[in-house]
């Protein structure tokens, strides 16, 4: 999304590099030599830092010499951010994966999947308040890193991280991003989403701890297909 403004730490680059050096790395590996394109999700709360990670893992591939890009669920929202917090007030049940096309997602990795050589997606603007579109070459990466609040649902994913912090904890980040005032409406979205976001942390293969001193590696599996 254009005119995010991220805030990377020390403690995302560490444990980016814990998680692929301790979980995804061997997999890829295997994903490699069966010739297979390789998928991470990133999700959490809001301000949990999953766009920060899943930049700082894109780094440590690099790093790597293996080639990744980052699909950030913001831009598959079916309004702009403007025009989407309108609809929230307007309506609050709303609030929800419904708000996300999460299926243009999934058919968008499908494509990566399946080794087509050229996405057209979706582009979000943030101070614009528009939806543009753009291509992605993405025959030119061996793995995409998708991060967002409900990437977790997603169906073309082999691998599942989540942030185990809660919008609570993440008040003081949320500020520092400057995306989000000290308003009461946001907070009861925030409250909303938890509701539904904390559910999905039982789908993740590897979960960042709160403080993000370390990961826990849940049901991590390095076999993967194609879909």
């Amino acid at each position: 999304m254009i005119g995010d403004r991220l805030i990377i730490k020390e403690h995302h680059r560490h444990i980016a590099q814990e998680i692929v050096a301790n979980a995804i790395e061997p997999a890829l590996s295997e994903a490699s030599r069966k010739g297979l394109k390789y998928i991470i999700s990133v999700a959490g709360e809001s301000g949990s830092g999953k766009s920060e990670t899943a930049l700082e893992i894109r780094r440590s591939l690099a790093n790597r010499k293996i080639k990744a890009c980052v699909f950030c669920q913001d831009d598959y929202y079916v309004f702009p951010p403007k025009t989407n917090h309108s609809m929230r007030l307007s309506n609050i049940d709303q609030v929800g994966p419904y708000e996300v096309k999460l299926d243009l997602i999934d058919a968008n990795l499908f494509s990566f999947k399946s080794g087509e050589k050229q996405i057209y997606k979706p582009l979000i603007d943030y101070n614009a308040n528009t939806i543009n579109h753009e291509t992605v070459e993405i025959c030119l990466s061996d793995v995409i890193v998708v991060e967002g609040t409900y990437t977790s649902l997603l169906e073309f994913i082999d691998c599942r991280v989540f942030i185990n912090r809660t919008f609570k904890q993440t008040r003081k980040d949320r500020i520092e991003r400057g995306r989000e005032k000290n308003d009461p409406f946001i907070e009861r979205v925030l409250e909303i989403e938890h509701k539904i976001i904390r559910s999905h942390k039982k789908l993740a293969d590897i979960i960042i701890k709160q403080d993000f001193s370390g990961i826990e590696v849940r049901k991590f599996k390095p076999g993967m297909s194609n879909g």
